[in-house]
């Protein structure tokens, strides 16, 4: 299963027409609230220049790029946490991925309608983080009260879980979202488990007119400004723009990026950034056969790697014979690589670094 993000926001914001720019599936657009009702998911490839020199260097039958998943999910409105505009419904959606795509809308146009009369990043913000903020507290409490119970007849995990709950309930209720707090390694296993909507990693999309897609403006200012003092990264991309590159040809899109004196569209720095923020990585198969990439979590052992290729692969797992990406692109040969000494073997416990390209010697 891929990773997924999920695309949230209020109604009319963009966001299923930049989902639509991002994975051409045509969810539908319109210029009205619940338009999307079930979420709609897309697998996007991620953009890599280095797949591109491999597969250019080995001339394979077939190139595999790295993937993920992004997800379009309906509009949130104020109540949502109690179950107003099917609330309940898309908040459960949000819960079952795993990071968090926030578009805002930095744009105003008095032909499409804002379900809060006016254009504003920050109010639009609190009002999605406060709903999701609200749902938080209520699983908090609600895992509360069964954990207070078994604290009270003297079970010493329960009275640790109780600690821990009552400094999310504080944080919570002070307005302040879960991914905000420190957290050890037993606790960050505890709130795994919780699935806090807060807790997912998130990064805040400005959707902004064409003309303002270089410098940004007023409104995509101030959702910089609301996202750094969070501690979160943003970026600014045009909706109407990304679904005009969507519909052209490779070579029509890249000179009508060059047009617009872009080197790149946005969805491809929205893919990365989301990349990113999930601490992901890639590393490389290479071949005749197949150059493929792999994403994998940062920390990653070497035996798991190769469980994503095949599980009989990690389980007669031998050896994993890897050379890095910019060595083969200093020394422009694989050959040379290995005349120089660039060529290692490594053990289940290595720990596969981002640009590693592997070759997994096994037992049947």
């Amino acid at each position: 299963m891929a990773t997924q993000c999920g695309i949230i926001g209020l109604p009319n914001v963009g966001k299923s027409t930049i989902f639509n720019a991002l994975t051409q599936a045509e969810a539908e657009t319109a210029n009205y609230p619940f338009c999307t009702v079930d979420p709609n998911t897309g697998i996007v490839s991620v953009p890599d220049p280095r797949i591109d020199f491999l597969t250019a260097h080995y001339h394979p039958k077939k190139t595999t790029p790295s993937h993920m998943a992004f997800v379009d999910i309906a509009g949130l409105v104020a109540g949502a946490s109690k179950g107003e505009g099917l609330g309940n419904q898309f908040l459960g959606h949000i819960r079952e991925v795993d990071a968090l795509v926030h578009i805002v809308r930095c744009f105003d146009d008095p032909e499409i309608v804002h379900v809060n009369g006016k254009v504003d990043p920050k109010n639009d913000v609190e009002l999605i983080t406060t709903e999701l903020i609200l749902k938080d507290l209520d699983t908090v409490e609600k895992r509360l009260h069964k954990s207070g119970k078994k604290a009270r007849s003297g079970e010493k995990e329960a009275k640790r879980e109780e600690a821990l709950l009552n400094r999310v309930k504080e944080s919570l209720t002070k307005g302040i979202s879960a991914r905000s707090l420190s957290l050890s390694t037993d606790e960050q296993a505890l709130m795994k488990e919780l699935s806090l909507l807060t807790q997912k990693p998130i990064l805040y999309v400005g959707n902004v007119p064409e003309g303002d897609i270089e410098k940004g403006n007023a409104f995509s200012e101030a959702l910089e400004a609301l996202a750094a003092a969070e501690g979160a990264e943003s970026l600014i991309i045009s909706g109407k723009i990304e679904s005009e590159i969507a519909t052209l040809p490779p070579e029509e899109g890249a000179l009508f990026l060059e047009e617009l004196g872009l080197k790149e569209t946005g969805l491809a720095r929205l893919i990365r950034a989301s990349y990113k923020m999930l601490g992901l990585l890639t590393f490389f198969t290479v071949g005749e056969d197949e150059v493929k990439g792999w994403t994998l979590n940062e920390g990653t052992s070497a035996v798991d790697a190769a469980g994503k290729i095949h599980s009989d692969i990690a389980r007669g797992f031998i050896r994993a014979e890897i050379f890095r990406y910019q060595d083969l692109v200093e020394q422009g040969h694989a050959q040379a690589i290995k005349e120089k000494g660039l060529l290692r073997l490594e053990g289940k416990d290595y720990r596969v670094q981002d640009g590693d390209c592997i070759y997994f010697r096994f037992n049947v």
